[in-house]
C-alpha cells in the first residue's frame, strides 16, 4: 500500500503541474512517510518542488500543544526558514495574507473518521478559500483507521460548529480525499481539486479494516489519540467531553475509558446488559479503575468501564461504538437520576450552547437520555434511518 504523499513523491508526472509554482503544505506530526520522513521534510527534499509556507491545524504542525483546545501560534520552521502558519490560533480560516503566499496547496493530513474531529472542519474552509482565491488544492490521502462503518446521526441543520462544519454523520466511513470530493460537491464549489489517492488500499482488510496494520507507523493525529483501538472508540467516547464524566484525559488510555469518582460502573455495565446486550457486541467492555492525573476528577480513583477492540472479540461490523456510548449515558441517567451528566462549559469557541449537543450534532441524543420514557428501540430508529441516507450520500464519492 502506497500513501497518496508517495505517490506524489515516487511519480515525476503526477507532481509535473507543480514545477515551477510556490507549494504550500497543510500537515501536522503524523503527516511521515511510509519511513517516519514528515512530509514536509520530505517535500523540502524534493527538486522540482518549491515550498514557499505551510499551515498547521489544532496541536499544530510538528505537534506543538498537547492538550485540547490549546491554540497554537505561527512562526518560522527552523530549518527550511519558511512561514508557518496556525490555523488554530487566531484564526481558523487561512487570510488573505496567508493565501497569497503560494500557488498549490497540498493537504497531507491523518484524519481518524469521526464528524468532530476538527482537521475535518480545518480541511473544508480550506476548500472554501482555495475556491474563492482560485488557488488550485491537492489531497494527499490517507487511511481511515476507523474504515467503512457508518454510525449515528447526520449534523442536523442550526448545529454547525468548529466540531461539525457540514451535514456529516458522525461515523462517516471515508477518507480525507473522499470527504473532500463530498464536500466540494455539498457546496458546489469552482475548485481546481486534485485526489491524489492510496494506491492498493483495502478498507475491509483485516486485520486493520481500514488502518494497514504491520505496513504504518501509527503517529499520534492528536495528542490523545494514541492508538487503532481508540480510535475505533473515538465517534462514541468522543461524546464523553460533554459530560462531567471522565472520558480519560489524564491518564494513558485517553478516550479508550470512560468513568467517575461517585458512579458504579459494575451496577452501570450489568444494566446496560440487560437493556441492549446488543450494543455492547464486537468488543469487551471491561469495569475498570483510574486516576487521572489531570482533567475531571484528578487525583480522584474513578471507577470505570475499558472499551477494547484489540483482541479476538473484535467484529469490525457489529461494534457499535455511538450507540455503546449513548447507552451508557442512558443508563447512568437510570441508576442516578439526579446526577449532574451535563458539563456546562465552552466548548470549541462557543460559550451558548451545549457541548453534548454540538457533539451530536443536535438536542436528539440529550434528548433521549433525559426522557424517562424513551427506549433504545426509539434511539436506534432514528439512528438507522440516517445511516441508511448517509449510505447513498457518500457512495458516489468512494475511492476504493
Amino acid at each position: 500500500m502506497k500513501l497518496g504523499i508517495e505517490n506524489l513523491l515516487e511519480n515525476r508526472d503526477l507532481r509535473k503541474p507543480l514545477e515551477g509554482r510556490r507549494v504550500a503544505l497543510l500537515g501536522h506530526p503524523p503527516s511521515v512517510t511510509r519511513s517516519s520522513i514528515h512530509t514536509l521534510d520530505a517535500l523540502a527534499g524534493c527538486p522540482d518542488i518549491s515550498l514557499s509556507s505551510a499551515f498547521g491545524p489544532q496541536h499544530g504542525m510538528r505537534g506543538d500543544k498537547q492538550d485540547n483546545m490549546i491554540e497554537s501560534g505561527d512562526y518560522a520552521d527552523p530549518r527550511l526558514g519558511i512561514p508557518v502558519f496556525s490555523l488554530y490560533g487566531e484564526v481558523r480560516r487561512p487570510s488573505d495574507e496567508m493565501m497569497q503566499t503560494f500557488d498549490v496547496l497540498l493537504v497531507d493530513i491523518q484524519d481518524i473518521g469521526t464528524r468532530i474531529y476538527t482537521y475535518v472542519t480545518t480541511l473544508f474552509y480550506f476548500l472554501e478559500a482555495c475556491s474563492k482565491y482560485k488557488k488550485p488544492i491537492w489531497i494527499l490521502d490517507r487511511p481511515n483507521p476507523a474504515g467503512r462503518p457508518i454510525e449515528g446521526t447526520i449534523l442536523e441543520e442550526g448545529w454547525e460548529s468548529f466540531v461539525g462544519a457540514g451535514p456529516l454523520i458522525m461515523r462517516h466511513g471515508l477518507t480525507f480525499a473522499e470527504l473532500a470530493s463530498w464536500y466540494v460537491a455539498l457546496k458546489k464549489l469552482d475548485l481546481d481539486m486534485n485526489l491524489v489517492p492510496m494506491l492498493d488500499y483495502d478498507p475491509d482488510a483485516a486485520p486493520g479494516f481500514g488502518w494497514p496494520l504491520h505496513e504504518l507507523s501509527w503517529v499520534n493525529p492528536s495528542p490523545n489519540a494514541s492508538s487503532l483501538n481508540m480510535a475505533r472508540c473515538f465517534p462514541g467516547t468522543v461524546l464523553i467531553e460533554g459530560t462531567t464524566l471522565s472520558e480519560g484525559r489524564g491518564t494513558t488510555t485517553s478516550l479508550e475509558v470512560i468513568g467517575a469518582p461517585d458512579i458504579d460502573f459494575d451496577a452501570v455495565l450489568g444494566r446496560m446488559n440487560s437493556l441492549q446486550s446488543e450494543w455492547l457486541a464486537g468488543c469487551i467492555v471491561r469495569p475498570c479503575h483510574f486516576e487521572p492525573t489531570f482533567h475531571k476528577h484528578q487525583g480522584q480513583l474513578c471507577s470505570g468501564l475499558q472499551i477494547h477492540t484489540d483482541n479476538e472479540a473484535y467484529s469490525h461490523e457489529h461494534f457499535r461504538p455511538y450507540r455503546l456510548v449513548a447507552l451508557l449515558l442512558k443508563t447512568v441517567r437510570m441508576e442516578y437520576p439526579d446526577y449532574e451528566i451535563l458539563r456546562d462549559f465552552a466548548y470549541e469557541y462557543e460559550t451558548d450552547r451545549l457541548a453534548i449537543d454540538l457533539l451530536s450534532g443536535g438536542t436528539f441524543l440529550r434528548d433521549w437520555v433525559d426522557d424517562p420514557a424513551s427506549e433504545p428501540g426509539d434511539f436506534d430508529k432514528r439512528l438507522k434511518t440516517d445511516e441508511r441516507d448517509w449510505a447513498g450520500i457518500r457512495a458516489p464519492h468512494l475511492l476504493y
